[in-house]
């Protein structure tokens, strides 16, 4: 399906594009899904602790090395590197972590998971319980305008505000007011469409939580007079957030809405070794939304069997920006304007109300 000639849509989860969705056969719709093996694709789901486990020491080492490296040479700029990889770590990295351990697919070991996802979501400026259906939302309604809660970048695009997102500027000031919010008891209507009633009490536990925990830093901070607390709790959220933010943008920002397909309005970058252990093998994001239950480690191996399938991947950041730059900028002035995706000759044709191809023969 096309994106609808509207010039501003409204991006709420109760507006008019809310109701157009449901009225349209988008909410909660049938997605497209490239035909894999079902012996395959059983392997592929398949989660260990072990990967994700060694992954963790190493990314515990990496925090500890940083954290106490900036600690010893606080006062002296040999400081300054070991606090911009504490906060890429902290501000950055933690966010594909929350990602996939909300999803409860990095460990095999469900505490595990939910461990990593409420330190994670902690770091990230993000409330546990509702950005767990937040996310849940975005997965069943990607990039549907009035469905989706988690549409990085609307149309027309405010630069201003993605500027500041490598900051996490932006987020933070939506963080704090929710936390405040939450703590007294409520929810805003938009997330009373998304979260069951019977999380409400957990978000609100949640909320105060979050909130103590800054209050005893910002305390500690003034006492000691120092701002070596909030250096590593809350500014590294903010100071660290502009890697998360680079990759982030890859992933949908200048696609298709409305359409019921990832392959357009998704896309798979490829990255260097380390940004993939960052960001834990989210650049395979097309295979990923298509299949979410595969866990990370096992995404490259996805890729193999969909590639003929998906549209070409991007070769790294810089092709891929030179997409997106231009069209985020040409959307301030034409909103209706999309990248359109295209198909490899060999890949299955897919139309809104068209059955999925089954998946292929054992």
């Amino acid at each position: 399906m096309a994106v609808a000639e509207i010039t501003k849509r409204d991006y709420s989860l109760v507006g008019l594009d809310t109701k157009r969705a449901e009225a349209e056969g988008l909410a909660t719709a049938e997605w497209y899904h490239t035909p894999i093996p079902r012996k395959r694709l059983k392997e592929l789901m398949q989660r260990s602790d072990q990967p994700a486990i060694r992954d963790t020491m190493i990314h515990i080492a990496a925090f500890l090395v940083a954290g106490v490296g900036g600690f010893l040479l606080w006062g002296t700029w040999w400081s300054v590197p070991f606090f911009i990889v504490y906060g890429a770590l902290y501000g950055s990295s933690m966010d594909s972590r929350w990602h996939e351990c909300g999803h409860r697919t990095a460990f095999r070991t469900k505490w595990m998971n939910d461990v990593i996802y409420e330190i994670a979501s902690f770091m990230m400026f993000r409330e546990p319980d509702v950005w767990r259906w937040s996310h849940t939302r975005h997965h069943t309604d990607t990039i549907i305008v009035g469905r989706d809660p988690e549409i990085a970048v609307p149309r027309p695009p405010k630069l201003w505000e993605i500027a500041l997102a490598f900051l996490a500027i932006m987020q933070a000031k939506v963080y704090f007011k929710k936390i405040v919010l939450h703590s007294t008891g409520k929810l805003t209507d938009e997330e009373k469409t998304f979260i069951p009633e019977s999380e409400w009490s957990k978000v609100y536990l949640t909320a105060r939580i979050h909130l103590a925990i800054y209050v005893a830093t910002v305390a500690l901070a003034l006492a000691t007079w120092s701002i070596m607390p909030l250096m590593f709790i809350g500014l590294p959220s903010m100071y660290g957030a502009w890697l998360h933010v680079t990759t982030g943008l890859t992933q949908h920002a200048g696609l298709a809405e409305d359409v019921l397909d990832h392959r357009l309005n998704c896309r798979t970058v490829y990255m260097n070794p380390i940004v993939r252990f960052l960001y834990w093998e989210m650049n395979y994001h097309v295979e990923h939304h298509m299949f979410p239950m595969v866990p990370y480690y096992n995404l490259k191996h996805l890729h193999a069997e969909m590639k003929d399938d998906t549209p070409t991947p991007y070769t790294g950041f810089w092709e891929a920006y030179q997409e997106i730059i231009p069209a985020i900028i040409r959307q301030v002035k034409e909103p209706t304007y999309y990248v359109k995706r295209q198909l490899p000759p060999t890949a299955h044709a897919f139309t809104p109300g068209m059955a999925t191809p089954p998946l292929a023969a054992e």
